[in-house]
């Protein structure tokens, strides 16, 4: 059976979702490999050390000849159509904003795996993508505020004087918000964060930064399935906000990292919490591509908001492609995510998923012409009903209400 991995087609990325590395991995397992030529370029990968590992190069890669097809952003529904019935997919599927894909998917009767959905359980760790990927997102954000932030972050004692270190305020505390929290203060800083899951304050202190406490307990709790954040109310959104203002007025450097995986971005940091910081001051919104945590952030682009105090301005950086910044070991973990994915699929060169396993079916996403991720399936209903012609009325009367 062939694995193929085709180049990736969306503007601004980089990564690869089969290295070298990986390839040899794979062919280890009695698979064979095709890659697209110039797939791993980008990433810093060249064609001949694919050669070197075992696997075959080809000038365009026709994704209905092979089996399994690996793959970093999700498929277009185009090349859904193309894949032969059958085909395993395995790959970043963001199912909830690609339903077009998903439909595709389950109609052309493709087993899709989608590694958002890897359950968070010890024994999936290595295929866990989504932690490897925000490790290079939080290394990443601190980079481009280090860079943009007119001062130094470490403390420096000169004869010239003292410089103090810069003030670094971490939202979120998860796989990126901590590795966050470790690069600022390597760099010298001195780091506090906020979670609203409390349990997150032991973890903040082991990377070196100082947990900010909120009173917001609730009675639904702030922990979800897995280990993520749980979405706040309007009214506890609002009291976060409030509370956290003082706190992002103080810093020099603001990152904010919460996600809810599935839905929109929360937002956390309102236009005149922005305002309200000192001139020069730096805020890096890693969630700037589903949504923003930081009022006013757009993704790929750097917004200047002019302070409260009219002294100057604010830098809201709107993070977009991080992990494509860092491709080359990007790519190195994502690969090896996927490979070790593939490897639990496969049983003596034969890629059979075992839907026993917890992990394949909490991973799949469509199988055998269904939708078998729940939140999924039902988005995909709704957008139909909602795209269903009205029953009942009679067209003339359909007519005149459009018209209306």
């Amino acid at each position: 059976m062939d694995v193929g991995v085709a180049r990736e087609r969306i503007p601004g990325e980089k990564r690869v979702a089969v290295t070298p590395e990986s390839a040899r991995q794979l062919v280890g397992l009695g698979l064979g490999v095709v890659v697209e030529e110039g797939a791993g370029t980008p990433a810093g990968y060249p064609d001949a050390a694919y050669a070197a590992a075992g696997a075959r190069t080809v000038p365009f890669l026709d994704v209905a000849t092979v089996d399994v097809v690996a793959h970093v952003r999700p498929l277009d529904p185009a090349a859904a159509t193309r894949l032969k019935p059958g085909t395993v997919t395995v790959g970043l599927a963001s199912p909830s904003t690609e339903l077009p894909t998903v439909r595709a998917l389950a109609d052309g009767r493709i087993t899709a795996f989608a590694l958002e959905l890897v359950p968070r359980i010890s024994r999936a760790q290595s295929m866990d993508a989504l932690t490897s990927q925000a490790l290079v997102t939080g290394y990443r954000c601190v980079l481009e505020a280090a860079i943009r932030l007119p001062r130094f972050f470490p403390l420096y004692m000169t004869a010239a004087g003292t410089v103090p270190p810069a003030r670094v305020l971490v939202l979120g505390a998860g796989v990126a918000g901590l590795q966050a929290i470790g690069t600022a203060k390597r760099l010298g800083a001195r780091v506090s964060a906020n979670d609203i899951r409390p349990a997150s304050a032991d973890e903040v202190a082991s990377m070196g930064g100082t947990f900010i406490r909120l009173d917001l307990d609730s009675p639904e709790g702030t922990a979800a399935a897995g280990g993520y954040a749980r979405e706040l109310t309007a009214d506890r959104g609002a009291l976060q906000r409030q509370l956290l203002a003082p706190h992002v007025a103080d810093a020099d450097v603001l990152i904010t990292t919460a996600a809810v995986p599935g839905r929109p971005a929360p937002l956390l940091v309102s236009a005149d919490m922005v305002a309200a910081m000192r001139p020069g001051s730096v805020v890096v919104d890693m969630a700037a591509e589903s949504g923003g945590n930081v009022e006013g952030s757009v993704a790929g682009q750097d917004i200047v908001v002019p302070t409260a105090d009219g002294g100057g301005e604010v830098t809201v950086v709107g993070l977009k492609d991080a992990a494509s910044a860092m491709a080359f070991d990007a790519s190195r973990l994502y690969a090896k995510n996927v490979a070790n994915f593939i490897a639990l699929l496969t049983s003596e060169g034969d890629v059979s998923p075992d839907f026993g396993d917890e992990v394949v079916a909490g991973a799949c996403l469509t199988f055998d012409g269904g939708v078998l991720h729940e939140p999924t399936a039902q988005a995909l209903a709704a957008l139909a009903s909602a795209t269903e012609p009205s029953r009942g009325a009679g067209e003339d009367e359909q007519i005149e209400g459009g018209a209306g």
